[in-house]
């Protein structure tokens, strides 16, 4: 039978997304709040990151020399470039050293500023310049507020890294960034449902980078790679490129036959503002999100084992499922990338040094042979409660380390359930947020500008009220 050229409806999921986006009114304090929360954390983890050398050479315009008039600029850089390239640049900064924010089933929300950074000062210039009044910092934080939502309601939903499917969760970002980087083009639900078909359709990276044997670097450039890509489906989609009404549903040739083994995309609830509000943020360690909680027990029981080392018979680290299987490694550990998503290099470091820094995984540091003979003492097992938590309504990250010597003593039982970030922590994280913010700044710019950039960002309103162009010029070198 022939195959009809009637062009169908949208996928509804797709049509919901875009409704979400283009019309939703967001009048959540608490979203607003976290929101400057976020964008202050996204932007001192970038300036961390200025510190390391293999982040630095894939940092600015592609041909060197590049200035785009009126472009977008990256944060801590001169540089002015394409929105494509700032997203690129300004992504790479905000991931590398994996201490941006995290949600609990999994993606970096915060990853989505570098897009939405780089096109609203992209938009703002270019409005001045045609005599019109530029994006105010507002718009961006009502744009991240809405992509945190999209990236960690689709994470509850639909387990894209599982083993079945085998895509990396920067799919999330790549989705989420789509939608409202297309409103802040001035997109509305129509051309949002075209790039976010576009989006679904653009095929996904693999999660072998994050894997071992393979895992890499690649880890800490894809939220770049995926944030600048939603920027360019965005922008295709205003210059008039058409979308795909059954991206995801098309039987055969559709994303979810294609790569989501047949199953429909799940949303587990209405689209808000709960996602932010609710958001975890890595403060004390940088390290993989499931492993927070075990480097905090590690730290704990530092100044009970690290005076007896040599004593110790076994180490036993009891975790989650989901831990288990993503970092729970044996064996060499060849680069940054596969230690810092190691679970037994995470305790070790902590137990070893009672502190996790992000010199903790360069190769010198872990050439240290007390390491891995504290790795090969370590048993790691699972406790099915914890599991259940851990996907339940708790939505915990339970993690519990003990340690046993060989005269038959042994330490107390550590057990942490939720991360020092988590929403249920707030109060004790907050100046060690701040903390962790100031830190960074000073180490990037002088005094006076750190000064002048902390007293924007502390200061809701008048933030809100910047014109994004201001903003993105303050924090410029």
């Amino acid at each position: 039978m022939a195959t009809s050229s009637k062009r169908p409806a949208p996928d509804q999921a797709l049509v919901e997304l875009a409704r979400y986006v283009a019309q939703k009114k967001i009048t959540s304090a608490l979203a607003y709040e976290n929101a400057r929360l976020c964008l202050m954390d996204a932007l001192g983890c970038a300036m961390q990151a200025f510190a390391v050398p293999e982040c630095m050479k894939l940092i600015g315009p592609v041909v060197p020399g590049t200035i785009v008039p009126n472009g977008a600029r990256v944060p801590g850089t001169p540089y002015q470039l394409d929105p494509v390239s700032a997203a690129f640049s300004t992504g790479c900064l905000i991931r590398w050293l994996d201490f941006n924010d995290t949600w609990w089933a999994g993606g970096h929300p915060s990853d989505n500023y570098a897009g939405i950074l780089a096109v609203a000062d992209f938009v703002s210039r270019q409005r001045i310049a045609a005599g019109k009044p530029p994006l105010t910092m507002r718009e961006v934080l009502t744009a991240a507020i809405k992509a945190y939502e999209i990236h960690g309601v689709l994470a509850e939903g639909n387990i894209f890294n599982s083993p079945e499917t085998g895509l990396d969760l920067v799919i999330l970002l790549k989705i989420a960034s789509t939608a409202v980087i297309t409103q802040l083009l001035g997109g509305g639900v129509n051309e949002i449902t075209d790039a976010l078909s576009n989006a679904f359709i653009d095929g996904h990276p693999l999660n072998t980078y994050r894997v071992m044997p393979n895992a890499g670097p690649r880890k800490s450039w894809a939220s770049g790679d995926a944030t600048a890509r939603a920027v360019q489906l965005a922008l295709l989609t205003m210059r008039g490129e058409m979308g795909y009404p059954t991206a995801l549903s098309a039987k055969t040739w559709g994303f979810c036959d294609v790569l989501y083994n047949g199953q429909p995309l799940k949303v587990t609830r209405r689209y808000g503002s709960h996602v932010i509000e609710n958001v975890q943020f890595k403060i004390a360690y940088p390290a993989q999100r499931h492993s927070q909680t075990a480097a905090e027990c590690a730290v704990r029981l530092h100044p009970l084992v690290a005076h007896r080392l040599v004593d110790i018979e076994r180490v036993v680290l009891t975790t989650h499922k989901p831990a288990l299987l993503k970092i729970a490694v044996e064996g060499p550990l060849p680069n940054f990338a596969a230690r810092d998503h190691c679970l037994q290099y995470v305790v070790a470091i902590g137990m070893i040094f009672g502190n996790i820094t992000t010199a903790s995984y360069e190769d010198e540091f872990a050439a240290d042979p007390r390491i891995d003979r504290l790795r090969a003492q370590m048993v790691v097992q699972e406790d099915a409660g914890y599991t259940r938590d851990y996907h339940g309504a708790r939505q915990a990250n339970h993690n519990a380390l003990q340690v046993f010597f060989r005269d038959g003593t042994k330490t107390p039982k550590v057990d942490v359930e939720f991360l020092i970030g988590d929403a249920r922590r707030r109060k004790e994280a907050m100046p060690l947020l701040e903390r962790k913010f100031k830190t960074n700044l000073a180490a990037h710019f002088a005094p006076k500008r750190a000064a002048a950039i902390t007293a924007l960002l502390t200061d809701g309103r008048r933030l809100q009220a910047t014109a994004v162009n201001t903003f993105m010029d303050l924090m410029a070198t």
